[in-house]
């Protein structure tokens, strides 16, 4: 795939959608979860963890679309050497029970589990004074509580197997405000030190638990920053890369903190943001 440098119409943020040419060889034969998998990053994240040889369970709320995901990557990983297997289960975040059941199917299915994404999130907008408990319940509920109960499942087994890595998915809005956000962008907050929290506990238990924090990254979440040109000016504005990322970029991130090559880093909040938390 080529790497693209300068705006176009079809790419107007420079987005470099390069593959990834790492490769940790640890990391083959190893079992990933992945919650939100059934499209976006999620997606991606299961694809390119399978391409290089790990095996996998795809978590989405929409079961039937976390199926079919999983499918289309097996499908086509099919003539690709090493590549590793994959299932997609249905799993609301917000409920304990589906985090244990992913846990069982990692089992069932590979007989083991060494990595564990908690990725599922929504990105709700409202007024401060117009958030509603429902919005609330909503955000916190898939945001915080869904990275709680992922990461207790997951160290509960981890315990068991000398160890483990858990990454969180947070965001560049961990650390930034912007109006209509107070809700995403807390929870976001909560994330990031959740993510400490975890690792100072877990640590010594061997398993080690980061988070990711993105930014503009060209996903449906953003597209509409990209069919707006004064927002993707003003996005692009902030961004001292001055271009926004693609969702390959954030796996560069995944990738490394799963390996070995992370194995005394935890705790930390790697931002995948071009710059902007600077700004």
């Amino acid at each position: 795939m080529t790497q693209q440098t300068t705006p176009t119409e079809d790419n107007p943020g420079r987005v470099d959608y390069a593959p990834l040419p790492a490769i940790n060889p640890e990391l083959v034969g190893r079992t990933v979860v992945i919650t939100g998998a059934g499209r976006g990053m999620g997606a991606l994240f299961l694809e390119e963890l399978a391409r290089r040889g790990v095996n996998g369970v795809g978590g989405d709320l929409d079961a039937a679309a976390m199926a079919a995901t999983a499918d289309e990557i097996n499908t086509r990983l099919s003539g690709v050497a090493g590549a590793g297997r994959v299932v997609g289960v249905g799993a609301d975040v917000t409920d304990p029970a589906a985090s244990e059941a992913l846990v069982a199917t990692a089992l069932r299915e590979f007989g083991r589990l060494d990595l564990w994404v908690n990725n599922a999130g929504v990105f709700p907008q409202a007024e401060f004074t117009d958030i509603s408990p429902e919005q609330l319940a909503l955000t916190y509920g898939v945001n915080v509580n869904g990275v709680v109960y992922g990461g207790q499942a997951a160290a509960r087994h981890f315990r068991t197997v000398d160890g483990g890595a858990i990454v969180n998915m947070a965001s560049v809005a961990a650390v930034r405000a912007r109006p209509t956000r107070a809700s995403y962008n807390s929870s976001k907050a909560a994330v990031k030190h959740l993510t400490t929290c975890m690792a100072v506990e877990l640590g010594p238990d061997n398993i080690r638990v980061n988070s990711i924090a993105p930014g503009y990254i060209d996903t449906e979440m953003t597209r509409w920053v990209r069919d707006d040109q004064a927002a993707m000016n003003r996005a692009l504005s902030t961004v001292p890369l001055r271009r926004i990322g693609a969702p390959m970029e954030v796996f560069g991130a995944l990738y490394f903190l799963l390996s070995d090559s992370a194995r005394y880093i935890t705790g930390a909040n790697i931002p995948v943001d071009g710059g902007s938390q600077h700004v």
